[in-house]
């Protein structure tokens, strides 16, 4: 999970008191109950937990709830501590990305019979869905989702007579062009920006990998995926932005806040930045989401965020449970994402964000969302990432075949990898 405020969840509650009736749920032992929760730094407030512990508390007057808020930073090893019984914990927040890894060490709860219908699983986005499930079996819960849009200076694309934001990819190639002159920038895209990549390569019906009779081979030199590395690099050719470097060197909002960039893909949060470094761009930042092929869907995106996991080793399955079944619950999304400008875990809760322009764009696109491939290896390639590399050979002039051969072959290789 690249996007730190990013994340998957779905909305739940009514089918624990049914589960529990049927015996699914297991029983806890008697007299107050402990419930360790482990949640991220910056996933919520701490208003909102504050008032999430004291409502669940007073509505399960047997359960003590004991929130720790962990670092991002090492919490791999940390996790997989308490998987193997050295640590205790019994709810923990993981990026949606990192479900497989620790669902392939047979030491999580399988939650496919928690009540998923119930859950409203449904209706789960299905970028955040997807990388929870692992052989058909749910591990993660969605807790909470976000994803990249194109912000834009108004002012810029008044000058230049677009009023309306484009949502096909051919309308935004040309209003794009149209912003591209002088000493002003169309866009800013750095030319290793590989999760934007990702979205259009998904957008032809691509993939970064592919996995065929247990095997796992690196997709980038497919038909569809070369199509969307031909898509980037014509977007990428309407502004300035290095060919050689992500959207972080330099941070791209920096470069936006300067005043001659059109366009960058990026989270909405990133227009506080811009904002931060040029206050008089306050009032002038707009959001659509990335354009698809046609106008009748948005463009795939890549989703970050969150699922929720219960550890196999817990002593509190029922509890942990409960809790989660809160968390994702119509209310308590509802208040996560409007505090939090989110995109709730389910399709039939967007609306609650429309009257936030950066969260409602976000979660059109979000529909359109889509995860990593579901390996638990993809960590290492992200580790090793020949993506980058790919990408900046291509736009440089180099063969997209070959290069992507040699972009696939250190995919394949590092999935294949025995551990």
């Amino acid at each position: 999970m690249k996007l730190r405020m990013f994340s998957a969840v779905c909305t739940a509650v009514a089918a624990v008191t049914a589960l529990s009736a049927c015996g699914v749920l297991g029983s806890d032992a008697g007299g107050a109950r402990k419930v360790t929760v482990w949640l991220m730094k910056g996933s919520a407030s701490d208003d909102f937990l504050d008032r999430f512990t004291e409502e669940f508390e007073a509505a399960h007057e047997d359960i003590d709830l004991d929130i720790r808020i962990q670092e991002w930073t090492g919490i791999g090893e940390k996790v997989h501590k308490v998987l193997r019984g050295e640590d205790t914990a019994d709810v923990i927040e993981v990026g949606n990305t990192q479900v497989a890894q620790y669902a392939e060490t047979d030491h999580l709860t399988e939650l496919t019979l928690e009540g998923l219908r119930d859950w409203g699983s449904k209706d789960w986005l299905k970028g955040l869905a997807d990388p929870g499930s692992v052989d058909g079996a749910q591990y993660g819960v969605p807790w909470y989702a976000a994803n990249r849009v194109v912000i834009y200076n108004k002012d810029l694309f008044e000058a230049a007579g677009i009023t309306t934001p484009p949502r096909t990819r051919a309308a935004w190639l040309r209003d794009t062009a149209k912003l591209d002159r002088g000493e002003q920038q169309g866009i800013y895209l750095p030319g290793q920006n590989w999760y934007v990549l990702a979205g259009f390569v998904w957008d032809e019906g691509g993939d970064l990998a592919v996995e065929g009779n247990g095997q796992w081979n690196g997709a980038l030199g497919s038909p569809q995926a070369l199509r969307g590395m031909r898509f980037y690099q014509q977007l990428q050719a309407l502004g300035d932005g290095p060919k050689n470097a992500d959207e972080e060197t330099p941070p791209q909002a920096e470069v936006f806040a300067r005043g001659k960039v059109a366009q960058i893909i990026a989270p909405p949060g990133s227009a506080a930045l811009i904002e931060q470094a040029n206050p008089g761009l306050a009032g002038k930042l707009g959001y659509f989401p990335v354009p698809g092929k046609t106008a009748e869907k948005p463009g795939a995106v890549f989703t970050g965020g969150s699922d929720l996991i219960i550890p196999a080793g817990t002593e509190q399955r029922r509890a942990a449970v409960e809790v989660i079944s809160a968390l994702v619950s119509e209310k308590w999304q509802t208040e996560l994402a409007r505090e939090m400008s989110y995109v709730p875990n389910k399709t039939t809760l967007a609306h609650v964000i429309d009257d936030n322009d950066g969260a409602a764009a976000m979660a059109k696109g979000a529909v359109q969302g889509r995860a990593t491939p579901k390996s638990a290896r993809w960590a290492e390639v992200e580790a090793k990432n020949p993506i980058k590399p790919y990408m900046t050979a291509v736009l440089n002039g180099e063969d997209p075949e070959r290069a992507a051969a040699t972009a696939d072959e250190t995919i394949t290789r590092v999935l294949s990898a025995d551990h």
